[in-house]
């Protein structure tokens, strides 16, 4: 039996272990990591702030500690800003908002790192990290080669890239380069941002204000352990919206590819959800959307009351949610 020593850093909580744990510094000791552990089951993570452990892991982790950002080039109206892959994305962009440098503000207080949220596509308050994404650098996992992706490439969707579909597990993106403003434009039409922030806020006065809704709604990880937004907010067509909001008053929604984006939440909500448990993992009072680890919970408590809430969303509306969480 393959014995599992080494704790795997993750949001939820989660007692789970690897056989093998492994933290590189430099792109190179990446690569001689790919080519020492070729061939075994092996799984790059981040803050393992998107991720459930369903069990221990029997194969090798990577994580990164590579941590800088650096300016790489920049014009009159903008600046290419290259950021390490282990680099707390909350942590870049205070740093950038004390700069002055704009277009990430609104994603501030995501847990997480560079490096998966651009594979993950994270988003919030109206912006997306593909919305700054210039490029990103990576290495093929097969052969240690490196490949520069350019937005486009990456395929971004809603939550979603190219590296959760056709080349999951077949690249390490190891810097991410966003393409960021020198002149702030803020964007406040998502939520009630604008009316938090005051006139001529700064990027800083938007972050600020950000950071103080999240913690209205959102439990803190080193209290209450949770992978942050648990489901994606469904796309329905007009039509369904139509029939929803004939029957509830104000339904939240916003307009988005062609489709109604409806909030996971408030259907969760409807459903009665809100603050319940299966057996130590709960829906969090305070914001339906999150799953969290309230007392103890395994695994298989976190899964069976999200497919029990993705049953009665779509008994109760016709509608399918689905966790933005990766099970691993």
């Amino acid at each position: 039996m393959t014995n599992h020593h080494f704790p795997i850093p993750n949001t939820f909580g989660m007692p789970v272990k690897a056989r093998v744990y492994a933290e590189y510094r430099s792109v190179e000791e990446l690569r001689e990591f790919l080519l020492q552990f070729r061939g075994e089951k092996l799984l790059h993570i981040g803050a393992g702030s998107n991720l459930l452990f369903t069990s221990d892991f029997n194969g090798v982790i990577l994580h990164s500690a590579m941590r800088r950002a650096r300016c790489v080039s920049e014009d009159a109206d903008h600046v290419l800003i290259e950021a390490d892959n282990g680099l707390v994305l909350d942590e870049l962009i205070a740093q950038l908002c004390d700069m002055g440098i704009s277009g990430l503000e609104n994603l501030s207080y995501i847990p997480g790192e560079v490096g998966a949220s651009a594979v993950q596509n994270v988003g919030a308050y109206g912006v997306e990290a593909k919305d700054v994404i210039d490029s990103v650098r990576t290495l093929a996992v097969a052969d240690g080669s490196e490949r520069i992706f350019t937005n486009e490439e990456c395929r971004y969707g809603y939550r979603d890239s190219i590296f959760k579909n056709e080349l999951k597990g077949k690249y390490i993106i190891t810097h991410v380069v966003y393409r960021l403003n020198k002149h702030f434009a803020p964007r406040l039409d998502y939520g009630n941002l604008r009316g938090e922030v005051g006139a001529n806020p700064t990027p800083t006065d938007v972050r600020e204000a950000v950071i103080r809704i999240r913690r209205q709604k959102l439990p803190e990880i080193s209290e209450l352990g949770s992978a942050g937004s648990f489901f994606k907010n469904p796309i329905v067509p007009r039509e369904i919206y139509d029939e929803i909001a004939a029957s509830y008053e104000r339904v939240p929604h916003f307009e988005q590819d062609g489709g109604v984006k409806i909030p996971a939440a408030w259907l969760i909500e409807q459903c009665g959800w809100k603050g319940k448990s299966i057996g130590g993992a709960q829906c969090y009072p305070k914001q339906p959307l999150v799953l969290v680890n309230a007392n103890n919970a395994t695994p298989q408590d976190v899964m069976a009351l999200a497919d029990a809430i993705c049953k009665d969303v779509q008994s109760k509306f016709g509608i399918t949610i689905s966790p933005e969480v990766n099970y691993i």
